[in-house]
């Protein structure tokens, strides 16, 4: 093992105040569905091995529908959304109750956060996610966070806990996200050719590690090693270190919190921006988006600039004020994400024009920017 990965590692551990904790259904399941009580009690003896060290923990745990399928009978995954729904109802209880068991020998309780992507839309609903989690800090209680699959539709999911896990690693103050799987981490080839080699550390992300993974499912879980990657992708960009690594190693944050050379080690990309300019750029999902010139891409990349209506060449989508929008170059590849000033329609109406122009076409000007700096973020 190399020493300079190690001392990297450990610097990483030494300033992370909160490991967030994403665990697969796979981890924690049997090859029947049915929850494998011994994963639950190697978790809360990691967990509290963390919470000795004075940080904190919280847990994005998969396996509600993993687990209501076991306690169902069911011979399969549902492939139609009530039974899936069902599922994750009987699950969940029967989930977050062996949580609670095992968390409680050490002296802790296990509390229940159940989310949709609509608690990321709105910045208040927003807000009060992170001010519950800091609160149950206070109280000595472990945050158990999945989404909630029991009415969650197509429009409101987070599509996996991947995602999930990165957005709540974005609440949080100096975090660790730590996504916990049932292979080592990101190979450099196919994980179970004898060939294949563990890549221990990432120090600069490239869109070619994509190309490592494929979008594979299990038959349990929602996600794959794709989605690990794209929630690195997201947690990276906004200055956060991420570890992919195998859940099924029962002393895996122990040898993480080491600084031991376990699974892989993603690098931040530059420094962490303001939690405001996260929830515009890595929490909402676009609503349109906004095609520009090269001169207003180049203004708005590389000099900060706000984006005036000149520079739009175009307007996909229908949005209202104050909604997140997608700004893309004349390719259509996104460059960044703003909360914008103007409507769809209104935006149709002045794109291309000067500012001065507005009034004679609005009868007002109500802003001069379309979207201004302070609301927007760069994401490429």
């Amino acid at each position: 093992m190399s020493s300079i990965p190690n001392l990297v590692r450990r610097e990483i551990v030494e300033t992370a105040k909160t490991l967030v904790v994403k665990i697969g259904t796979n981890v924690l399941s049997r090859d029947d569905d049915t929850l494998d009580d011994s994963r639950f009690d190697a978790l809360a003896a990691q967990v509290d091995h963390v919470r000795r060290t004075g940080r904190q923990v919280v847990l994005v745990s998969s396996g509600a529908i993993g687990s209501g399928i076991g306690l169902l009978g069911l011979k399969k995954r549902p492939d139609d959304l009530p039974h899936l729904q069902a599922a994750a109802a009987v699950g969940q209880a029967h989930l977050i109750r062996r949580y609670d068991d095992c968390l409680h020998e050490y002296g802790y309780r296990a509390a229940q956060l159940l989310l949709t992507a609509n608690d990321f839309r709105h910045r208040g609903r927003y807000l009060n996610v992170r001010n519950t989690i800091q609160t149950l800090f206070e109280y000595n209680a472990i945050p158990i966070i999945n989404e909630n699959d029991t009415v969650s539709v197509q429009e409101i999911k987070f599509g996996d806990n991947d995602k999930l896990a990165a957005l709540v690693t974005n609440l949080l103050e100096q975090p660790l996200l730590v996504i916990l799987s049932v292979i080592d981490g990101l190979y450099n080839g196919d994980p179970a050719d004898p060939a294949s080699r563990l890549i221990p550390l990432v120090e600069r992300w490239d869109e070619s590690l994509l190309a490592l993974a494929t979008a594979t499912r299990s038959t349990r879980g929602t996600g794959g090693m794709q989605s690990k990657l794209e929630a690195a992708r997201n947690s990276t960009a906004v200055g956060e270190n991420v570890i992919i690594a195998n859940g099924r190693n029962p002393r895996v944050l122990e040898q993480v919190l080491a600084g031991e050379e376990v699974g892989t080690l993603f690098l931040a990309r530059g420094e962490s921006i303001p939690a405001w300019k996260r929830w515009i750029g890595y929490s909402l999902p676009p609503r349109g988006r906004y095609v520009l010139d090269d001169g207003a891409r180049k203004a708005i990349e590389q000099r900060g600039r706000s984006l005036l209506s000149i520079g739009i060449t175009a307007v996909d989508g229908e949005f209202t004020k104050g909604e997140v929008v997608s700004l893309v170059d004349n390719h259509g590849i996104e460059f960044a994400r703003g909360l914008t000033n103007y409507g769809a329609h209104d935006a149709r109406r002045i794109a291309g024009k000067r500012t001065e122009q507005i009034p004679e076409i609005l009868g007002t000007v109500p802003y001069d920017e379309v979207i201004h700096c302070d609301n927007l973020v760069v994401t490429s």
